[in-house]
């Protein structure tokens, strides 16, 4: 059988180690699909600054769906090429009706090329190296983007996922990927699977053509889009229950362990 044309895979706890590395293995795997001739796209809920590491192990090449769906990014040019955001409107009703509903939570935003977070929003380590962008969100709230996360510090992550999809479920599009209690909300119908079905379609690929490999919720529609799907072992247990095969960790290069069967020499 032919390999694969496309191969779309999550980054963080997927093709990732665990400490945000990308292993020499997977690098030579990787390359390997686009020696092929096959299409090689990061689907992740990364910002797109998130992904110079990322940029250069691949030597700029290919493309990142960023943000769970919101942002396209040219891995080569380092630039957004398309965006599908969250109207001001709608983040401000959305912020709203969680607040009053959950007083304790804290709210940031995700812009095209910059973010904002409240000063109880627990800053990341990859923020840290970009700058400070705490601000209060309300100040900010008139302004289009690409994700709103809200951070609860003590709910479990499941509950809170259940609850901001009860409240606000029919105007944004709410998933989680971090195993934190930390919901991440993309305007309404925008998915990894929205965005890389637009990419595919316009490249001329059938999902049948397509191998995705993901390992937590907001993995699902893209990985129920894809003809075979794959969850790493570590995988969120709802995502090993929808693929179609599981492979080994993302510590111990499961995603490179398929894509060298699939595009062996």
């Amino acid at each position: 059988m032919a390999p694969p044309r496309l191969i779309a895979t999550d980054l963080d706890g997927t093709a990732l180690r665990s400490d945000g590395t990308i292993s020499a293995r997977t690098a030579a795997a990787f390359a390997a699909v686009e020696d092929s001739g096959a299409t090689l796209v990061f689907v992740t809920a990364r910002p797109p600054r998130w992904m110079t590491t990322v940029s250069h192990v691949v030597n700029h090449r290919g493309l990142a769906i960023c943000a769970n769906g919101a942002l396209l990014y040219d891995l080569h040019t380092e630039s957004i090429a398309d965006s599908h955001l969250m109207s001001s409107e709608v983040v401000a009703e959305t912020v709203a009706l969680l607040r009053a509903a959950v007083p304790s939570l804290a709210f940031s935003v995700e812009y095209e090329n910059g973010y904002a977070y409240e000063t109880d929003f627990p800053l990341g380590g990859w923020d840290l190296r970009f700058g400070d962008g705490r601000a209060p969100v309300a100040s900010v709230l008139g302004l289009p983007c690409a994700k709103l996360l809200a951070y609860h510090h003590t709910m479990d992550a499941d509950d809170l996922y259940e609850q901001v999809v009860a409240l606000v479920g029919g105007l944004v599009t709410p998933t989680h990927s971090s195993g934190r209690a930390l919901i991440e909300m993309s305007a309404l119908g925008v998915t990894k699977a929205t965005a890389l079905a637009r990419f595919a379609e316009r490249s001329g690929i059938a999902p049948a053509d397509a191998v995705a490999f993901g390992d937590m919720p907001n993995d699902l529609p893209m990985l129920g889009w894809a003809g075979t799907s794959y969850a790493v072992a570590n995988a969120h247990p709802d995502v090993l229950a929808a693929v179609d095969q599981v492979t080994a960790a993302n510590d111990d290069d499961g995603v490179a362990q398929v894509l060298e069967r699939l595009y062996a020499a």
